[in-house]
């Protein structure tokens, strides 16, 4: 079985022991979640920890989970965005609940159904598919016209009006959370003028922000989102899916609990910003009066990792002011850059599972992330050689232009993964900081007079240091015990130290970028301070590093250690042309948690 496929343990929490019991009391026929992204931007880690969240009730309960496009804002709103999308969801579930993923057929809007003698709506999914020619992921927008006659039953029901008010006096009628607010003068219309001029926002015949329709529920409510919050809004601007067909939008807070009753969804599941907002979504589901059984909805804290900032609005301004490189950049916490960074979907999942799921609001430590990331990769990378910083030493008593090749083991996690052969030389390179020449107490790398193993082959010993005009190190000349390689004489000698290596013939030059944390702070905008003003200098380093020859075969597919220093990946910038080879490794993470070895100084 491989790391992909093996089982994730079933977490406990609070909407779990809630969907238990309504399985227990066979209240629904099928539990039925959904993932319902605004496409207004990338996926997040944030994301993550809910697609984990509804996609594994799904999993476990036997239901289904539906990929939708809660796209209510044509300002906003971008195919590129959707697209991405698609294939952040898909990597994440993929081997794990690619089941569960319910899709709809391409281009088909909701059923009319009969329920009770009332004319209904209904979008069924099909369950397990992949995105294709024929499937597609739901859209809030196919429903439009679905929500425009729930909006209409509404106004003939006496319970919304269109309001004249400005954006700036609806602000001031609104009142404040201490305060109630004051009707607006338009609120007492008759239902019949309501529906002429609903109809007449519908066909375009008044400019953005003239008129907005309202829900009549309560000015003097204690919980504000209930003070006639505005449902329909005029807006002249093309759509994504639906072109210029429409000018008036539905609010994402009455598209949203409407949406979920047309799929059938049971378990609503958003974080806990939206808490306020569930009687607003109760109200409007209950006031139409619908046939069918009714979504209810349930909150829980979002995940909100330290050293991060997930805010939609503030990552935008991070691309657009070309702080990093693009939505996929490796140092953002977005899905594709996690992706693009080495991380596994694996590795991704076990975080976003394990943080738990609560009602609290808490900051969780990164380094619990990164615990995650290491202990997936320590399982599945391939080990292999390679100097980042290098410095040549030549071994005075190896026979020049003799080249042997050593055994070297692929991953001591897997005695599956075997063996390879690295070649040997005369001349190698190792790490610049595995020798100093005036060593501090308990360096047990190589000095001057002093011995280390080179990982797989022979101990040698420092006994010259060449300098070039200006006093810097240029080569180090070595002797090496040629018996105490495994299975020699002298195999079994003991050393403090042991370095790794590439011989000098052989090695392969590689683009190396060396990703950390993008902010200093775990904070970034504690006390109201710019995120950007603790932005990491060294987020990001470039070098070249010398690598053993194998890595010139090296796929996207795996996952790579290179011993003692870090996990990394191949980038999808590489090209393995055999007439343009060039390699681009990302490093994901390095072996320990170097930051909190820092910390520790202060």
């Amino acid at each position: 079985m491989s790391l992909e496929n093996q089982a994730t343990p079933a977490p406990s929490d609070f909407i779990r022991d809630i969907v238990a019991r309504h399985v227990a009391e066979e209240k629904y026929p099928r539990i039925h979640t959904r993932f319902p992204p605004e496409p207004n931007g990338y996926l997040h880690i944030g994301h993550a920890k809910s697609i984990c969240l509804n996609f594994g009730i799904a999993r476990e309960f036997g239901g289904i989970c539906n990929l939708r496009m809660d796209d209510t804002n044509p300002a906003k709103e971008e195919t590129e965005y959707v697209e991405s999308i698609q294939e952040d969801v898909n990597w994440l579930i993929s081997d794990w609940a690619e089941d569960r993923l319910g899709l709809k057929p391409a281009g088909k809007t909701p059923e009319t159904i009969s329920g009770d003698g009332k004319r209904d709506f209904f979008q069924p999914p099909v369950a397990g598919g992949k995105k294709s020619a024929t499937l597609e992921p739901f859209y809030a927008s196919d429903y439009f016209d679905q929500i425009y006659d729930y909006a209409e039953q509404l106004i003939e029901r006496g319970q919304a009006f269109v309001c004249d008010l400005s954006a700036a006096d609806m602000e001031l009628y609104r009142g404040a959370p201490d305060r109630p607010g004051q009707d607006s003068p338009f609120r007492n219309r008759s239902a019949e003028e309501n529906l002429n001029l609903f109809q007449h926002m519908k066909a375009g015949e008044f400019p953005d922000g003239a008129r907005t329709l309202r829900a009549k529920i309560d000015m003097a409510s204690s919980n504000i989102w209930l003070r006639d919050p505005i449902i329909y809004r005029i807006k002249h601007a093309e759509h994504h899916h639906t072109g210029a067909k429409w000018c008036i939008y539905p609010m994402y807070d009455f598209a949203h609990c409407l949406s979920d009753y047309i799929e059938g969804i049971t378990h609503s599941i958003c974080t806990l910003e939206f808490e306020v907002h569930r009687p607003l979504y109760d109200w409007i589901l209950e006031s139409l009066h619908l046939p069918r059984a009714l979504p209810k909805q349930y909150e829980f804290a979002k995940l909100i990792p330290s050293h991060t900032i997930v805010s939609k609005r503030k990552l935008i301004s991070l691309v657009q002011d070309k702080t990093v490189t693009g939505w996929d950049d490796p140092r953002l916490p977005t899905i594709s850059g996690i992706r693009r960074r080495g991380v596994t979907a694996a590795a991704l999942r076990a975080f976003a599972i394990g943080v738990g799921v609560t009602k609290y609001i808490s900051l969780t430590d990164v380094a619990v992330y990164e615990h995650a990331i290491r202990e997936d990769l320590n399982k599945r990378a391939l080990r292999r050689l390679a100097v980042l910083r290098p410095i040549k030493i030549v071994i005075t008593n190896y026979p020049e232009g003799k080249v042997e090749e050593l055994d070297a083991v692929n991953n001591p996690e897997d005695e599956n993964a075997g063996k390879r052969k690295i070649p040997f030389s005369r001349e190698l390179f190792i790490e610049r900081d595995d020798f100093q020449e005036i060593p501090p107490p308990k360096f047990f790398r190589l000095k001057p007079g002093g011995e280390v193993r080179l990982k797989y082959a022979f101990v040698i010993k420092c006994d010259e240091v060449v300098k070039d005009a200006n006093g810097n190190i240029t080569e180090l000349r070595c002797t090496a015990d040629l018996d105490s390689k495994t299975g020699g004489p002298t195999s079994a000698r003991k050393v403090k130290g042991t370095i790794h290596w590439v011989s000098a013939a052989h090695a392969v030059d590689a683009e190396v970028r060396l990703y950390d944390r993008l902010f200093t702070e775990a904070e970034p905008e504690k006390d109201g301070r710019d995120f950007k003003s603790v932005l990491n200098p060294n987020s990001l380093e470039v070098i070249t590093a010398k690598c053993e020859p194998s890595l010139n075969s090296a796929s996207a597919e795996h996952r790579y250690q290179f011993e003692r220093i870090g996990y990394f990946t191949l980038d999808k910038d590489s090209s393995l042309a055999t007439c343009h080879s060039s390699l681009v490794f990302n490093r994901t993470i390095t072996l320990k948690d170097t930051w909190a070895k820092e910390t520790q100084k202060f």
